[in-house]
């Protein structure tokens, strides 16, 4: 890979000379969703997919960004200091948006830079190609310029940059399952805390499937903004009645004897996933140290069902996707993953019938949608690196 990037850079740039490469993944979330706002539990793992880059310093003060992914948008060119706004392709503001947060946390380069980016996740599909690029960014500055930053905070930093320069207001899964990546483990996390475990995911004779619906979602015009703030809403109620400070506080039984406080039909069902999905993500953590594959994949499909309509953020293509799986002999456990809105579903598969599951799933949805799906067979990998 890192002479498939070499010759990216030279493509823009005209050589190579002095240039490095390094790599960040991408993430998938096996239960725990829509939780890292609300204080809960994630159970994300990090994928050999992700994004690379190769990068070298400038003697001047000038910033180039190329993406072999949108080639037909050329080379943007900025200036250290000039990251206020961008006024080329919308990729750029995730890279430019983790330069902005940098330089407020006193962290300036200096010197310019020519930067290739290329990433092997499918944009929009509820991978984080956007954590990839985000934590790629500040991890290739931390080593090119000798900052002192832990990947806990590089973690942080992104975060705040997809808060607060993209507008999404994400919490910090995304972001760490990144940084923290291990090969073959998931991270259990509590995001209250930022607390975590590395959890070794041990299938023996089975797999996970990312089936992709090839429904691009886009989190920022999507109604992600308003689950946090309708959750937020529902803690606020919540408070007037017990000493908690986010939903990830509360157990089912509590939270279903305080319904009345909340008064809205809504607010309660957003709540009622939050703090479900919490229970189910550390039972699922649990069920996953004991082996117990079939009551994992119970917790996937029940993950499932609420997002569905207590969140309400998945939608008919992902649904399909889910009803179809689960016909099939062999099938464990699916869900959505990802935002929603779109993007992929996650399963757990006999590995002797995974591709008869694939094909038949990808043949009854492309007939219910006349969309044809795409299936990633995955491996969970490291977190961010330098490619040599």
């Amino acid at each position: 890979m890192k002479d498939f990037i070499l010759k990216i850079f030279e493509k823009a740039y005209g050589d190579t000379k002095g240039a490095e490469v390094y790599f960040a993944p991408g993430r998938v979330n096996l239960i725990g969703e829509h939780t890292d706002y609300n204080g809960g539990h994630v159970f994300p793992c990090a994928l050999a997919l992700g994004t690379y880059c190769g990068v070298r310093k400038r003697d001047d003060n000038v910033i180039r960004l190329y993406s072999d992914n949108f080639e037909n948008e050329g080379i943007y060119t900025c200036r250290l200091g000039e990251f206020e706004t961008v006024d080329g392709p919308e990729w750029c503001r995730y890279p430019v948006g983790v330069l902005w947060t940098l330089g407020k946390k006193g962290f300036v380069p200096d010197k310019g830079m020519d930067i290739v980016y290329y990433g092997n996740i499918p944009a929009g599909a509820g991978l984080s190609s956007s954590a990839s690029i985000e934590v790629l960014t500040a991890y290739f500055l931390k080593e090119l310029f000798g900052w002192d930053i832990s990947m806990v905070d590089i973690a942080l930093l992104c975060q705040y940059s997809e808060n607060n320069y993209n507008g999404t207001k994400c919490g910090i899964m995304d972001q760490f399952a990144s940084a923290m990546g291990k090969k073959d483990n998931a991270i259990f996390l509590d995001t209250n805390t930022l607390k975590y475990e590395y959890e070794p995911v041990i299938l023996d004779d089975k797999v996970i499937l990312i089936i992709n619906t090839n429904k691009k979602h886009k989190l920022v015009e999507s109604e992600y903004n308003t689950r946090r703030a309708e959750s937020e809403e529902a803690l606020k109620r919540l408070k007037t009645e017990l000493d908690i400070n986010t939903l990830g506080d509360l157990d089912n039984e509590t939270f279903e004897k305080h319904i009345a406080c909340i008064g809205d039909d809504i607010l309660i069902r957003r709540a009622r996933h939050a703090v479900s999905e919490n229970q189910r993500t550390i039972l699922a953590a649990k069920a996953l140290r004991d082996n117990d594959i079939a009551e994992f994949g119970k917790l996937m499909v029940q993950s499932h069902v609420s997002l569905r309509d207590d969140y309400e953020v998945s939608c008919k293509e992902l649904d399909i996707i889910v009803e179809e799986a689960l016909k099939e002999e062999g099938i464990w456990g699916i869900r959505m993953t990802g935002g929603g809105f779109g993007g992929c579903c996650v399963g757990i598969a006999d590995t002797d019938k995974a591709d008869l599951i694939s094909e038949n799933v990808k043949k009854a949805y492309y007939e219910r949608t006349g969309i044809r799906a795409d299936v990633y067979n995955v491996s969970i990998g490291d977190g961010p690196h330098k490619v040599v």
